[in-house]
Parts: structure tokens; sequence; C-alpha cells
């Protein structure tokens, strides 16, 4: 196993420190390569864990990050530490300061039209050398050619998929075939953020390693998606325990 990877489940993430993974995302699209990217939280993790093609999926892709505070945790409590946490929406903020100074094209898929137009105006307006090539609404049939074809006439760098998981990452691994190149990463409530409809934790919390109960003081409904954190770190005990 490479010393920059750490399994979780049979998820192998990324163990690099932040800019070291936006340095490798900033060299696949100098080099007009296609890749897939997947950040991971426990939700994710333990989704996988019970869903052995949904497991398949992620496990192809060129890049599992560890987005997600528990992730860090886990490979401490197995004694394969990672270095730091990156979160999925510190990587597209990163990358869309990096595309606006590069004049990069990027495509924004998901979210609902609302959702999507709001988060393409904001986009536009504070990263304004960035080109966008193109977007569209998460609301498709996935039989109909006509998104993939037109991401595919748009000629991005860069696609933002906002479906949510699995979908997103079904969505990326079914359709990655047809592309040559560009980066092709799930970033889910991100787009949320975007568009300002959800108000990212304030940078105190985000410090405490506490953006996930933020989250849920903000959006109480969360609460039974948030149990996969506990149940994920039990897990990772019982494995160090077994050993």
């Amino acid at each position: 196993m490479e010393t920059n990877i750490v399994p979780i489940l049979g998820i192998h993430f990324v163990n690099k420190s932040f800019d070291d993974v936006v340095a490798q995302l900033e060299e696949y699209i100098k080099s007009q390569q296609k890749a897939f990217i997947v950040t991971a939280n426990p939700e994710i993790v333990m989704y996988a864990d019970g869903h052995p093609e949904y497991k398949s999926i992620v496990q192809a892709a060129d890049l599992v990050v560890p987005d997600g505070i528990g992730i860090v945790i886990a490979s401490k409590i197995l004694n394969n530490p990672i270095q730091e946490r990156v979160a999925g929406f510190d990587l597209t903020v990163r990358l869309l300061e990096l595309g606006n100074k590069r004049k990069w094209r990027i495509y924004l898929l998901g979210g609902k039209p609302e959702t999507n137009q709001k988060a393409v105006e904001n986009i536009r307006s504070n990263y304004p050398q960035l080109q966008i090539a193109g977007s569209h609404h998460g609301f498709f049939d996935w039989q109909d050619p006509t998104v993939t074809e037109e991401i595919k006439a748009a000629n991005p760098n860069i696609v933002f998929v906002a479906l949510g998981f699995p979908k997103q990452e079904k969505w990326i691994f079914e359709n990655l075939p047809q592309f040559s190149k560009g980066l092709f990463i799930g970033v889910g409530g991100s787009i949320d953020v975007l568009a300002g409809e959800v108000k990212r934790a304030p940078l105190f919390w985000r410090r405490l390693n506490l953006e996930w109960f933020y989250r849920l003081l903000m959006q109480p409904t969360r609460w039974k998606r948030m149990l996969a954190l506990p149940k994920f770190l039990g897990k990772m005990i019982k494995i160090k325990l077994s050993k």
C-alpha cells in the first residue's frame, strides 16, 4: 500500500495536505487528464460499506479525499493518521479561485433549477475571470444523453456535480468514459452554500472541527444522517480492538 494512501473500510483515502491535493488536481487539469474525485465523509463510507455497488464506484475514483473530521479521527484510531481534513467546500472554493486566475472553464451540474441559477450568478460575480461553460439543474432523465452531450460540447476543465451522494458518484462513474478530459468532482451540498441558500459554519466552529455540529443546529432535520458518525467511529473502535 502506498504511504500516501490510508484504507478505511475498503475506501482508499489520499493522505496529503490540502495544498498538495490542490496541486495534484491542478496537474490533472494542466495535463488535460480525466479524473474522478470523491469527497468522502463518514456517512459516505458507511453507505459504501453497506452497498457493494456504490463501494466499487468510490474505489474506482482517481482520488478520495477525507471530507470530514470523522475520517481523520478514524485514521488515528487505526494508527494510520491522515495529515489533515480536506473539506469538499474548501476544495471547491480553491478550484474556483484558481480557475479565476487561470481562466478555466467550469460546468455546474445539480441542485434545483433556481439554486443552480443562483450559484452560477454568484460564481460569475465572485470569480469574473472564470468561464462558466454551462450549467444544468439536477432534475433530468439519466437515459437522455442531452446533458452529457451538452457538457462534452462545453469542453470544461472542471465539472462540479452536485447531485448528492450516492447519485453524483454514480453519474460521474457512468458518464466518465464519454469524456476525454476534465476534473469531475462530487460537491453535494456545496451548491446550496454557493447559491447563498445555506450559510457555512463560521471559522470559529470550523477550527474546532465542529462544523458538523453547527450544521445540525442550523438544520435539525439532518439528525438521522448525523447518526452515521457515532456508528462509524464505533466500528473503527471495534476494528482496533479486534486487532
